[in-house]
């Protein structure tokens, strides 16, 4: 005899629901990734800090105007005040102009050495990665070359040799500053070039130029993100360590390290308004960019991202 299973009832996918929770549109890896960014407070802690101080230096000096090229002796290390609301420096400057001012060149310095480190990095690394063999020995040796070469020694040659610029210091920095992110897309193409979509674009007669653009840097440019965030704090640091030394931008042009140098000469006087605020800057800026890679890391990683 014939056993009929009984009919079930259709089911309500309204109300059906998987134990991992609810079922969610498909979105794509970088929108996933953006939302998981947006979530964290601190990284939005961290933007705002970044885009306030791009404001204030770069748009601040549009609506405070300081006296930046005469001096006015009259007026020497004045405290914060009327009309001087942080006070003047040893030569009669305003602090707050001084800080706008200063604050593009170090932010000037830290974006341009990022795009240097992404680009010349990013694109190192590929081709020693896709390459292999013989091509991969040389390019990483190369990059070893760089690395056992001292940064702040050549900075400093090339600084009292030549004269120091925005333009000059960022080519010189960023000369440096490409090798990690270069060894860094080199692992991720190492390990992307064995997979199956590479496989089938080489069988599609995608040539090495394609797979590189349209294939492994946009797979690898996730730690390369992140690194570049770093490397904006680095770069900063490495202006101001310059500038607190000597060999900074040379006057009118001043970045937050050399007012961080004239300030310390006058800090057992008392005069806390030259140190304290410029420090403050470099600080902020600082963490901000670290607080940006921390979850830039966390919201591209998909093994650190909140599910």
């Amino acid at each position: 005899m014939t056993h009929i299973a009984p009919e079930l009832p259709p089911l309500d996918i309204t109300r059906a629901a998987p134990e991992g929770g609810e079922v969610g549109p498909v979105q794509s890896g970088w929108k996933l990734a953006f939302t998981e960014f947006a979530r964290n407070r601190l990284a939005l802690v961290g933007v705002g800090v970044l885009i306030f101080f791009v404001v204030f230096c770069f748009i601040g000096p549009l609506f405070y105007h300081g006296n930046l090229l005469n001096t006015n002796l009259a007026a020497v290390n004045e405290p914060p005040g009327p009309g001087h609301p942080l006070g003047t420096d040893n030569e009669g400057f305003d602090v707050l102009a001084e800080l706008m001012k200063g604050g593009q060149a170090s932010l000037e310095v830290g974006f341009l050495v990022a795009v240097i480190g992404l680009f010349v990095g990013a694109l190192w690394g590929a081709i020693s990665g896709l390459a292999g063999g013989v091509v991969d020995s040389v390019l990483m040796r190369v990059v070893d070359v760089f690395l056992s070469v001292p940064l702040l020694f050549v900075v400093l040659i090339v600084a009292v040799r030549y004269g120091a610029s925005v333009l000059s210091l960022s080519l010189i920095i960023g000369s440096f500053f490409w090798l990690v992110p270069a060894r860094l897309v080199r692992g991720e193409v190492l390990a992307l070039r064995v997979r199956d979509f590479v496989s089938a674009a080489r069988v599609a007669g995608a040539g090495q130029t394609r797979l590189i653009a349209r294939h492994l840097l946009p797979n690898a440019l996730g730690v390369v993100i992140v690194n570049v965030t770093f490397q904006v704090a680095d770069a900063i640091l490495a202006i101001a360590a310059l500038g607190f030394l000597g060999f900074g931008l040379q006057w009118p042009n001043q970045d937050w390290g050399d007012l961080l140098s004239n300030g310390v000469s006058y800090l057992q006087d008392g005069y806390w308004w030259q140190i304290y605020p410029v420090g403050a800057c470099i600080v902020l800026v600082v963490m901000a960019c670290n607080l940006i890679g921390d979850a830039a890391r966390d919201s591209l990683d998909v093994r650190l991202r909140r599910r």
